[in-house]
């Protein structure tokens, strides 16, 4: 096997000149066996009574007893009479030992002519080799699955980001550390779910095909429904059908699911991506506070055994009580504006603009506080810390500050410098949601498409009455992120959203 420094200098050219040959070599390879009768294609299934690990962990108990694995072939050692192979499965790797004189001398041919990638039953006896290896004995082996296409060289094959997104499966062959981080993040979800059962939370499931896109801020992707002729939305939010629920009589419901926002990519931006939103009656954001707090510690110690965490370097302390700030105090502690001196829309404007903000002349008080805040805190949040008291604004959904009707009782959460929680006291008041809705009307109609649409049967479910509700969003793929320490949210979606390659064959690589 070449080194890194040899491997950097094969062109791409070379690479796919060698791949075409391994390709023509290993179909002759399956045209020998299926003219033999030994097509691998045709066997259905194979008997798997231990993993890798198993053997591994429980060796004293299985020394010298029989067992079947199954896996991918990931190196040979050994050409002469006797060869060494590590098996890859699902839980990790064990060495096979095979001897021409333990299965024969036409087996073990066969056994020579595998390629790296094929998949192979192995049964046979496990033992110890003299230099300490724990290993199987090959008694019989049963070819399940010929690779036709040669795995790529660690180095120059997957030393690009891109084709590791775009061929994860050859990324969860090659890197078993990537594999660790999607097992651990279906634990993640796992141990989600069973907090909020134990809180009598109902999972529920509603529409992702949406007739209008509500619920939050954001630019919606569009589609049509050929029966009905009308266009739809992917939803950006299940918050709107949700409530819906709490006004019909359930006090605590959640869905963990998938949204769509047509919107940018970046390390911390997928166009779909994963979240739970919660509802509670009868309580507000401080319960939904105190709710974020013990879930994402509950999750942390579940997931990690601790609630101290190393995020790219950076220590992170996921044990409550998080820190709180308004965004008037973290605006103040940040810049040095002091905005409970800001009375009008035209000194805020004259604040922005001296500090290098570009407001427009429709921005509000309450949007040029919400602007120093994205532009200039958000990013300096990196321990744990609650944002409250956002402009009613730029919270459509949310209730009002009993004592300061400007502000909104919502915040979100912030955690190394990225948002990822969002809640509100809901706001029940039918009345002030359609004033709400006609002021988002107003922003779409001078440009702002991301402004919220007016959903009339909301309005309609708010009317029969819909108690005091706490609710809140938590964005799962960044959670995965901080507990896995992955700095891109490419690397914690199995599928990120990719560009087409030129030349394939989805629609857009025809055009």
């Amino acid at each position: 096997m070449q080194d890194k420094s040899e491997a950097s200098n094969i062109s791409n050219e070379e690479v796919q000149v060698d791949t075409q040959e391994q390709m023509r070599i290993r179909l002759g390879k399956l045209d020998d066996l299926t003219e033999a009768g030994q097509d691998p294609f045709t066997q259905l299934k194979y008997e798997v009574t231990h993993h890798s690990k198993d053997i591994v962990d429980g060796f004293e108990g299985l020394e010298d007893q029989v067992v079947s694995v199954a896996g991918r072939i990931m190196s040979k050692r050994g050409m002469g009479k006797v060869s060494f192979v590590d098996l890859h499965d699902r839980l990790g790797r064990i060495q096979l030992f095979t001897k021409i004189d333990e299965i024969g001398v036409e087996a073990y041919e066969r056994w020579q002519k595998l390629d790296l990638g094929d998949i192979v039953g192995i049964t046979g006896d496990v033992f110890r080799t003299r230099t300490g290896e724990i290993s199987i004995r090959t008694k019989s082996y049963t070819l399940l699955s010929k690779a036709l296409r040669p795995l790529p060289e660690k180095f120059h094959g997957l030393k690009d980001t891109e084709t590791r997104y775009r061929q994860r499966y050859i990324d969860l062959i090659i890197n078993p550390e990537v594999k660790d981080t999607f097992e651990k993040r279906s634990h993640i979800i796992r141990s989600i779910r069973n907090y909020m059962d134990q809180l009598n939370f109902i999972e529920v499931e509603t529409p992702i095909l949406n007739p209008i896109a509500g619920g939050a801020t954001a630019r919606p992707f569009v589609t049509h429904h050929n029966t009905l002729d009308m266009d739809m939305f992917l939803r950006i939010a299940p918050e709107l059908y949700l409530k819906r629920l709490i006004v019909g009589g359930f006090e605590r419901v959640y869905e963990i699911g998938r949204l769509f926002r047509n919107e940018g990519m970046s390390v911390k931006h997928n166009p779909e991506f994963t979240t739970i939103e919660m509802y509670q009656a009868y309580t507000d954001m401080q319960g939904m506070m105190d709710l974020a707090e013990n879930l994402l510690s509950t999750v942390a110690m579940d997931v990690l055994g601790t609630t101290e965490l190393n995020y790219q370097g950076t220590e992170i302390s996921l044990a409550p009580p998080f820190q709180r700030f308004t965004m008037e105090d973290a605006v103040l502690k940040f810049t040095g504006v002091d905005f409970s001196q800001i009375e009008t829309d035209e000194q805020a404007r004259d604040a922005a603009i001296q500090k290098g903000l570009e407001p427009s002349k429709a921005s509000t008080r309450g949007d040029i506080l919400y602007m120093f805040f994205d532009f200039y805190c958000e990013e300096k949040l990196v321990s744990p810390t609650f944002i409250s008291d956002y402009p009613v604004e730029v919270s459509p959904l949310s209730k009002k500050n009993p004592s300061n009707p400007r502000y909104a009782d919502r915040f979100e959460l912030f955690i190394g410098g990225r948002e990822y929680a969002n809640a509100y006291s809901e706001l029940n008041d039918p009345i002030d949601q359609r004033r709400r809705f006609a002021d988002q009307l107003k922003k779409r109609d001078a440009g702002d498409d991301e402004a919220n649409l007016h959903d009339e049967d909301f309005c309609v479910a708010l009317e029969y009455g819909m108690p005091p509700t706490g609710g809140m969003g938590i964005g799962i793929d960044r959670l995965v992120m901080l507990l896995t320490d992955n700095a891109s949210i490419r690397d914690v979606l199995l599928f990120p959203t990719m560009r087409p390659m030129p030349g394939s064959n989805s629609q857009a690589g025809r055009q």
